[in-house]
């Protein structure tokens, strides 16, 4: 358990409770987790298949029929394996408590390999940094792929391709703030018409040349790859397209449960992405391998217009899964020390995990726009994509081997062989992606970087801020003892001092002691501690133990996806035997200002940089719920 830092350090976030608990029906949350999870994923027909053909092309835009053969294949088994196999089957079992995502495997693993924890924390850091860096490329490739398309419609719009993309991006950031579970109402219903109409579209089309089911055959991929195999290991690169949007299957775990994720996919999903992805296959050997725009070509006439709107609408909804995504992902890293208190806005009255960050929502907005403007085209951004994704899958690879021989308790062959099979995909994607850093995938991985230099900084900082204060203060049962034996003027009331190390005399009371020379009749050392699962149970949140006459310490111990509410808290206390007043409460809270110094451990420019995550934090009073009216802040300066 690590313990919340009350001045400057991360707080626990807004309570979510599994969507698994939710009364809604299996079949409501099913379209909601299509909205939600399968939007990515769901719209890379658009651009995944044209991609690899272009990559595997050796007669500039016409494409062999063995490689047509052989890159269906690939996408095939690769929708299979990584997706069915590695996500649907066993990374979704791999769930904290029925929430999902790198963080909250991490702290799975964290909890049963303590000696390890900072390979693991650096690992988790990795997969959150990478993910980010997905969540930006997401939203600009898809929304600009599907807006392209009204350029097969006339080219005369071409002008208008960039312009209409950011007007798209800008309304789609603008209405998070409502939340994930209204925009999931209004998405659902699209993305299912989506995924019929492609479903429907690619089957269509099948009929044009039927020996493309060969590719099913998984021959055709080691033909393919070994008849060319500089040019095979590209396409593996493009390849990796269809099956972007993999990882969100497992972050948005906590906001629809398993069943609905695993349903939707197997019913819905997984048939209509393959009878696409056949459907556009036949339909170039029909036209004797012409690569061209084959998802929006095939669907002429009266269709292509109605396909364009459609594969519009789809994309922006595609956005929101890494979005939502994004969202729990930082309250976790909050909640788990890695990032500074963030303002969390709660957008649902029923469902406590509907959250808006306004911070993170701006910071994606940003870097969404500015790929838009500066690659222009999505085959551009196209090489940006993949090296994020591929390198968060090999993480969840490397931290669900633990979970497979340490939670699950396999036979260590077992565990060995399939995370074998799992690494070796995922290291020959990243591979094939990392080639593309000079073509644009630089992009990001520089989103990848700055997120990891934040968290670093932050968590460096933090710990070394802890340590040094902790040098200048006094055990807290010495000085209760000798307060006991000499005491100082008593005031009626009850004093809690919050604090982040319930073993040390909180600098408010120290501060008001040397001031004031009073203490009250009743002193709580009160700390708050976040445990390495999303919930915990009442009857493990409140820890007393009693000093002596006029000290006692508390501990509040907080899921890292719960939000602290510490007066509801100490309504346990009382049932515990605390008998307190809260009209006759004070609570004292240390705000330190924090100085760069030369001495600190840390270079200047990260030490500025710590100074100002920790100015940026949420108010400690409000984000603890705690009465305005009851609050006293002393502040101290402190060198870092």
């Amino acid at each position: 358990m690590a313990h919340t830092n009350l001045g400057t350090e991360a707080e626990p976030i807004q309570q979510a409770a599994p969507a698994s608990e939710h009364s809604q029906n299996t079949g409501i949350l099913m379209l909601g987790a299509l909205g939600v999870v399968y939007g990515d994923i769901g719209t890379s027909p658009i651009y995944a298949f044209r991609e690899a053909l272009v990559a595997s092309a050796s007669r500039g835009p016409i494409a062999s029929e063995e490689a047509v053969l052989g890159v269906l294949s690939l996408i095939v088994w690769a929708l299979t394996i990584i997706v069915t196999i590695k996500y649907i089957i066993f990374v979704l079992r791999a769930d904290n408590r029925g929430e999902g995502g790198t963080l909250s495997l991490m702290a799975l693993v964290q909890a049963v390999l303590k000696k390890r924890s900072r390979i693991v924390l650096a690992l988790g850091m990795a997969g959150a940094a990478l993910f980010f860096g997905d969540a930006v490329i997401t939203p600009a490739i898809s929304v600009l792929s599907a807006v392209e398309g009204m350029e097969v419609v006339t080219p005369a719009f071409d002008p208008y391709v960039v312009p209409l993309t950011l007007l798209i991006l800008a309304i789609l950031f603008s209405v998070q703030r409502f939340g994930t579970g209204r925009v999931a109402t209004v998405f659902g219903p699209i993305t299912l018409l989506w995924f019929v109409a492609i479903g429907i579209s690619g089957l269509i089309h099948i009929a044009d040349a039927p020996t493309i089911l060969y590719a099913l055959n998984p021959i055709y991929i080691v033909d393919f790859l070994a008849d060319s195999p500089s040019v095979s290991f590209v396409t593996i690169g493009a390849i990796f397209l269809a099956v972007t949007g993999a990882e969100a299957l497992y972050a948005d775990l906590g906001h629809f449960g398993r069943k609905p994720i695993v349903l939707a996919w197997l019913w819905i999903v997984f048939p209509c992405l393959l009878l696409n992805y056949f459907g556009q296959g036949a339909y170039v050997l029909a036209n004797e391998g012409r690569i061209g725009h084959p998802f929006f070509e095939m669907n002429t006439g009266w269709a292509l217009v109605p396909m364009v709107v459609l594969a519009t609408a789809a994309t922006v909804i595609a956005s929101q899964a890494v979005i939502s995504g994004a969202y729990s992902l930082t309250r976790q890293a909050v909640q788990l020390n890695m990032l500074p208190r963030l303002e969390i806005q709660h957008t649902s009255e029923t469902q406590l995990g509907q959250i808006y960050m306004p911070r993170v929502n701006a910071f994606l907005a940003i870097c969404v726009m500015l790929l838009v403007v500066g690659f222009q085209q999505s085959s551009d951004l196209a090489a940006a994509y993949g090296i994020s994704v591929t390198g968060n899958m090999l993480v969840t690879t490397t931290l669900l081997f633990v979970v497979m021989k340490r939670i699950w308790k396999w036979p260590l062959g077992l565990a060995v062989a399939l995370t074998a099979l799992f690494g070796l995909i995922d290291v020959g994607f990243f591979v094939s992606n990392i080639v593309k850093v000079f073509d644009g995938g630089w992009a990001s991985l520089v989103v990848a970087f700055v997120v990891i230099l934040v968290m670093s900084t932050w968590v460096r900082g933090s710990n070394m801020l802890f340590e040094k204060t902790r040098k200048n203060e006094v055990p807290l049962d010495f000085l209760a003892e000798n307060l006991a034996k000499k005491q100082p003027r008593l005031v009626p009331g009850t004093a809690v001092f919050l604090t982040s190390d319930p073993q040390s005399a909180p600098t408010a009371m120290m501060h008001s002691l040397k001031h004031y020379k009073v203490l009250h009749e009743n002193n709580v050392i009160l700390s708050v501690v976040t445990a390495p699962q999303p919930f915990v149970p009442k009857s493990e949140r409140v820890k007393m133990e009693k000093i002596n006459d006029l000290f006692m310490r508390v501990s509040l111990t907080f899921g890292y996806m719960e939000h602290p509410n510490i007066p509801k808290a100490l309504v346990i206390c009382r049932q515990q035997g605390w008998k307190f007043d809260i009209m006759e409460t004070s609570f004292f809270l240390s705000r330190r200002s924090l100085k760069a110094s030369p001495n600190s451990g840390m270079p200047l420019w990260q030490d500025r940089l710590f100074i100002g995550l920790a100015r940026s934090a949420a108010d400690a009073t409000e984000y603890f719920q705690i009465p305005t009216g009851r609050v006293v802040e002393i502040g101290t300066q402190v060198a870092v």
